[in-house]
């Protein structure tokens, strides 16, 4: 039996790192992006060469992870690293099937004719295909101290668990996340004619709708098609998205990632499961009544909603009671798609004036911290409910509570909001926010500051503040802070 010559696996190299040769620099088809907030956050984390350490860019299919690390390549060409020094490598391509990463690290120094004491920068694509690669990324880490190791992968279940496992004190692990609503914004170049910063003190500004009814519009549309960068920029995809989104995206995960890395036999079962979940999005679920519907074992329900998750499919948000205290067994949680465009794959595109839209505005807010650490709550007691809680991290304490509306009737009807009344008492909170579908108020009701907000623009708010305040951490002076007059950003 024959196998693959040395020379062929060399020239593939070579046609995957186009920058080896003039004019060193990415291929065309990754230039034609626009770069996303995160590079200036993901930059710093691969060119850091003082912590012996590998990176492992995590995320959900088709948001842009290998046009994240081509561009990166790109600003380090441009900083002048030598272009030999880096190397770019889609582990899951045939004709590295059976090479470990030592032996791709060999090829790369032949191919590119890079000197072993020269650092260099590889980034492995499609990691989570090779066989036991937590050990030898960790081998390479321990053995190559002058190179820096770049590791991506879309099926987050299996590189969350061998990281775990295995990588202790060696990765550091980077989340990119679908599009959030300031990104959409950004990179269709539209936010500056859509939202008007105000000055509001030193390097804070408050954002304005310039026209809410245009914001909303947008807003809508990015519900339905925003959450992947190919999606936003084709009118034939957005067409059909069920085509994209559902086949190369959604299908991938339940047909293969998570049944070849998890040993799923019933396929069925799983992809009745998700559908189930994500036309539930934003609503409670009991797990019990979801077990009897379904004929499935609750312990095989929760281990499916495990292997979702961690495939950035949909989150679990967990309940607290009126008083903020999490329940000892979490047998009703709510359940949120990631991103809302999921749902208009699976079903249809949601309409502003839908019954629907509501939930669907929910799941949109809420998409915007999921790549968080940091959880939110949602409250339920007997006769009240409040949508989104956050939690003080050294007590036990609410801090900050939001109540999603996607309409203007509760800026005139406050009585709508006694839920939300009644948890501010039980916990002390003298602020909290309200969205709206398009009025923006302030007003003191029951010895409360309520800030109404339509809800497009506190979306864009938290996903822009989120990444804004981590671009301060890296460069103080990189990014100002939008306020709202609320903590709830």
């Amino acid at each position: 039996m024959q196998t693959i010559p040395e020379e062929q696996v060399l020239r593939r190299m070579r046609a995957e790192n186009v920058w080896w040769s003039p004019p060193h620099q990415i291929a065309d088809e990754y230039r034609q992006w626009k770069p996303r907030a995160y590079l200036k956050l993901f930059c710093p984390l691969v060119r850091d060469t003082s912590v012996r350490r590998a990176v492992l860019l995590m995320g959900p299919r088709r948001v842009g992870k290998t046009v994240l690390v081509h561009h990166t390549i790109q600003k380090l060409l441009d900083e002048g690293l030598r272009p030999t020094s880096l190397c770019y490598l889609s582990v899951d391509h045939p004709i590295y099937n059976g090479l470990g990463l030592e032996q791709l690290l060999e090829y790369f120094r032949r191919a590119s004719g890079a000197q072993s004491p020269e650092p260099c920068f590889v980034f492995f694509d499609e990691i989570q295909y090779l066989r036991n690669w937590e050990v030898h990324l960790k081998t390479l880490v321990d053995t190559h101290p002058v190179d820096k190791f770049v590791a991506c992968g879309s099926a987050a279940a299996a590189l969350r668990l061998k990281s775990a496992e295995s990588g202790a004190g060696r990765f550091t692990d980077f989340l990119l996340p679908p599009l959030t609503f300031h990104d959409y914004l950004d990179l269709l170049d539209i936010e500056k004619d859509l939202i008007e910063l105000q000055p509001a003190g030193k390097d804070h500004f408050r954002p304005r709708a310039k026209d809410v009814h245009a914001l909303n519009e947008s807003f809508i549309r990015y519900l339905n098609f925003g959450g992947y960068p190919e999606v936003i920029f084709s009118p034939r995809i957005q067409s059909d998205p069920g085509r994209f989104i559902k086949s190369d995206i959604i299908d991938k995960v339940l047909l293969r990632d998570l049944p070849s890395l998890y040993g799923i036999q019933d396929i069925q079962e799983l992809n009745y499961l998700f559908t189930t979940l994500a036309f539930n999005t934003a609503n409670e679920i009991s797990l019990e009544e979801l077990s009897k519907n379904s004929g499935v074992a609750k312990n095989t329900l929760k281990r499916y909603i495990e292997y979702l998750e961690a495939a950035f499919l949909l989150k679990i948000v967990h309940r607290i009671d009126r008083t903020a205290k999490r329940f000892q067994r979490a047998n009703f949680f709510k359940v949120y798609l990631t991103n809302p465009s999921l749902r208009s794959a699976l079903f249809s595109p949601v309409d502003p004036d839908d019954d629907l839209a509501g939930k669907v505005v929910e799941t949109g807010i809420f998409a915007q911290w999921f790549h968080l650490d940091d959880p939110r709550y949602y409250a339920r007691w007997a006769d009240g409910e409040v949508d989104i809680v956050g939690l003080r991290p050294d007590k036990q304490k609410a801090s900050w509570a939001v109540e999603v509306k996607w309409s203007d009737r509760a800026v005139a009807q406050p009585n709508e909001l006694d839920s939300l009344f009644q948890f501010c008492d039980a916990n002390g909170l003298k602020e909290v926010l309200v969205t709206t579908r398009s009025r923006e108020a302030t007003e003191m009701i029951r010895n409360v500051k309520v800030t109404f907000l339509p809800a497009s623009l506190y979306c864009f708010v938290v996903g822009y503040n989120l990444v804004a305040a981590k671009q301060r951490q890296v460069d103080p002076k990189s990014a100002p802070r939008l306020t709202i007059r609320s903590a709830a950003t």
